[in-house]
């Protein structure tokens, strides 16, 4: 005798719909797609009531101006510019200086706040002290302060070019800024750095597989040395190629002015050395925290078989402190490329100054010309938290 078994309901779809949200990965994709669409729906609505009010003013929204003459002149420039260039020229001005003077910030304000945060533990302790009141003093002035005290008081106060500072007839210092001998190459530069930019990413390429096949095999194969010395002989030859086309321009007096070589203007150095200052002081903090959040035990370990301080320092205390470190530095590496926009006080030509404010006066496009400098903050913010991210993942302790 056959039983035939009671057939299960079929679920239905609103008991299927509640469990596929009932699931913590679903549940996630559906709240992210509600955040973006709110997102987009807040975007939809600022564009749509910003076209409104301009339409009522009688003004146009677009991007077509950068291609129209710019009219004006730029004070100092790492790049070639002239008036009859256009707002997109004066874009890339306003670029290229902020990210000099940011650069040399960061080099500079994390070399000297290394050194501070380390001589801030220090055994002797006049050494310690002073390091102390060093950051005590520098950081609780305003930075833009300390702008304008450099540029006021320091290099507004220097001689003219006719009676300035001279050194070897090479170097020169005055009111107007900095001279020095410089390189010029008939070659364009964007080809140089394309190059130089192609040859580095490529020796790093080659220098990583050879250390993973090393780990992996002990021993280096014969191809890799073979790509190894062609990389040598390309940089050889670029090395001839460039050379080749170098000559020097050196600096010299010529009427009331000096002619010649590299120029850096006064408002440069006065931003320059406040913000390196500046940021060396919260450098040095972040260094010194990073250096005690190691272990007492390890310098009496290291002292008991022998270590010199500068040998704890190096083989022992900064390599472990480096991972401590990096989160706090790359946020002051991220506020150095921010505060470059208070030069623009001084009359730095970066890229608030000579975009945000006189291109805005001239065409009026607010809203564009805005939107384009926040987008730039917000594009280098994101490639250093990612480089040093990355840095970072690579010096931490890996789990197994």
């Amino acid at each position: 005798m056959n039983f035939i078994s009671p057939s299960r309901p079929k679920p239905g779809i609103a008991h299927s719909i509640f469990s596929c949200l009932n699931k913590d990965s679903t549940r996630g994709v559906v709240i992210q797609a509600a955040t973006l669409g709110l997102v987009l729906a807040v975007l939809l609505y600022l564009f749509s009531n910003s076209a409104q009010n301009l339409d009522r003013l009688g003004l146009s929204f677009g991007f077509d101006f950068l291609q129209t003459t710019a009219g004006f002149d730029i004070s100092w420039s790492l790049i070639a510019y002239d008036p009859s260039m256009s707002y997109w020229r004066v874009f890339l001005v306003g670029i290229v200086n902020t990210l000099f003077l940011s650069f040399c910030v960061i080099v500079f304000g994390t070399l000297i706040g290394t050194i501070v945060g380390i001589l801030r533990l220090s055994h002797n302790p006049l050494v310690s002290q002073l390091a102390r009141c060093y950051v005590e003093v520098v950081r609780n002035v305003p930075l833009l302060i300390q702008i304008i005290f450099w540029f006021t008081t320091v290099f507004s106060a220097l001689p003219p070019p006719r009676s300035g500072y001279g050194f070897a007839g090479l170097i020169f210092l005055n009111n107007r800024g900095f001279y020095m001998p410089s390189a010029v190459s008939d070659m364009s530069g964007w080809l140089i750095a394309a190059v130089s930019l192609i040859l580095l990413g490529t020796l790093w390429f080659l220098l990583r597989s050879i250390r993973r096949q090393q780990r992996q095999n002990g021993s280096v194969s014969r191809s890799y040395r073979i790509a190894f010395a062609l990389w040598g002989l390309v940089l050889c030859g670029m090395a001839l190629i460039v050379g080749s086309s170098l000559r020097w321009s050196v600096p010299a007096l010529q009427g009331f002015n000096i002619e010649g070589g590299m120029f850096l203007p006064s408002a440069f150095g006065a931003a320059f050395i406040a913000m390196t200052v500046y940021r060396s002081a919260a450098i040095a903090e972040t260094v010194r925290a990073g250096m005690e959040s190691i272990s007492k035990g390890q310098h009496e370990a290291a002292a008991t078989i022998g270590f010199s301080r500068f040998q704890t320092l190096r083989l022992i205390l900064i390599p472990q402190a480096v991972r401590a470190i990096i989160p706090p530095l790359a946020n002051s590496w991220l506020v150095a490329t921010k505060d470059s926009s208070l030069a623009v006080a001084i009359g730095f030509p970066e890229l608030v100054s000579v975009f945000m404010q006189t291109s805005v006066n001239q065409t009026g496009r607010a809203i564009e010309i805005i939107s384009m400098v926040m987008g730039f903050y917000v594009v280098v913010s994101l490639i250093i938290s990612y480089l040093l991210n990355k840095y970072n993942a690579h010096v931490q302790i890996k789990a197994r």
